[in-house]
């Protein structure tokens, strides 16, 4: 099975791809992130999202979607730009699959470390090392829509209780 996983974001959105394979592991099938200008007004770069998006979803046509919820620790106005983008990714992907899922950075960081409060490098490791990469998956928002998905293909047998109905 084909799962997407996406972090979210208005200017740089990371996208992950893998395949969860019969015997219960995962393999990379690609990963990046899709940017938006700041220089252009917010509904030009929502509508820049959703096209990445779609192109996404056309091209390796995910069988299940799994998306990172936000996280406020400081400041809820730099959230709330993210947080439209959010909306247009939610939207997107589930008029295209109806099987999308949404998980928290804890939920992300207990299913692939067993510690939710492991830190951004430890995470890192522990994606390359799942994926059997080379190196670490760069930028760093491609790396967490890796996690994302990572994440699902772990706790999917759990899917009702983090799916979105």
């Amino acid at each position: 099975m084909i799962i997407l996983g996406i972090d979210p974001g208005l200017a740089t959105m990371g996208y992950g791809v893998i395949e969860k394979r019969p015997a219960g592991d995962s393999v990379a099938v690609d990963y990046g992130v899709v940017r938006t200008p700041k220089d252009e007004t917010l509904p030009v770069r929502l509508a820049m999202l959703e096209e990445g998006v779609n192109k996404l979803l056309v091209k390796f046509k995910p069988g299940e979607i799994s998306v990172e919820e936000l996280f406020f620790s400081k400041n809820i106005t730099t959230g709330i730009p993210v947080a439209h983008a959010r909306g247009v990714i939610l939207l997107t992907c589930i008029k295209y699959c109806g099987r999308l899922y949404e998980y928290t950075p804890m939920q992300i960081k207990q299913a692939l470390t067993g510690y939710g409060r492991a830190d951004k490098v430890q995470m890192m490791h522990v994606v390359t090392s799942l994926l059997h990469l080379d190196k670490i998956p760069r930028p760093d928002d491609a790396a967490d829509a890796l996690a994302v998905a990572l994440c699902h293909a772990h706790t999917s047998r759990f899917g009702k209780m983090f799916g979105i109905k």
